[in-house]
């Protein structure tokens, strides 16, 4: 059975990881490892996003910032995977009754959009702050945070229905892979060779 993880918990640790409080993760330390290698990732890809879309950089550094953005995004998801793996190891005891029914979005993957839209609140609080920008900005930023914290909100109750649901065996979740082509040599034709219109080193038609 999980112990120490819910949405509200959850919540609370990745805001005050955002507000620098460093809140320690609760004593379920497999779980919530997870929680922190997805939640750090988010960061990290969000700040690369921002810094990737400079005007004042040569293409260098947006080509560095784009392989950043491949990393952190592949780890991130590489993250909720194992969340999910964990989730279902501590949820183990509790067999998916008969008729029980599929939940298509997996408990790691409602984590993942609950550290995103942390980061979304947490922006758009900064923004809706810049008294400077002026009342159209503010006023647009502070509707746009309101729906932000009602859309967590919901997402949260969400979250927690499923992993009682899973726990009572009314519902049940997959561990699904990304298979993110893009990254893989073995996968990507830019990168073993074959894609379409490139010198492949054959003989010309």
């Amino acid at each position: 059975m999980l112990k120490e993880f819910n949405a509200v918990s959850l919540l609370r640790w990745h805001d005050a990881q955002l507000d620098d409080a460093r809140l320690p993760a609760p004593a379920d330390h497999v779980v919530w490892r997870w929680v922190e290698a997805n939640h750090r990732h988010n960061r990290l890809l969000w700040d690369e996003e921002d810094r990737a879309r400079r005007t004042d950089a040569g293409s260098a550094a947006i080509a560095a910032s784009k392989r950043l953005i491949d990393r952190h995004n592949q780890l991130r998801n590489d993250a909720v995977e194992a969340l999910d793996e964990a989730l279902l190891a501590q949820l183990a005891g509790a067999p998916p009754r008969p008729g029980a029914r599929l939940s298509s979005e997996t408990a790691g993957a409602m984590v993942d959009r609950l550290s995103i839209l942390a980061l979304k609140v947490f922006h758009m609080r900064v923004q809706a702050g810049r008294t400077e920008a002026g009342a159209e900005h503010v006023n647009t930023c502070l509707a746009r945070l309101q729906r932000l914290v009602q859309q967590r909100h919901d997402l949260a109750c969400c979250l927690d229905r499923l992993l009682a649901e899973v726990a009572s065996g009314q519902a049940y979740f997959k561990v699904y892979r990304q298979f993110k082509m893009y990254n893989d040599p073995a996968l990507n034709p830019w990168l073993y060779g074959a894609a379409p219109g490139r010198d492949c080193g054959g003989a010309a038609p």
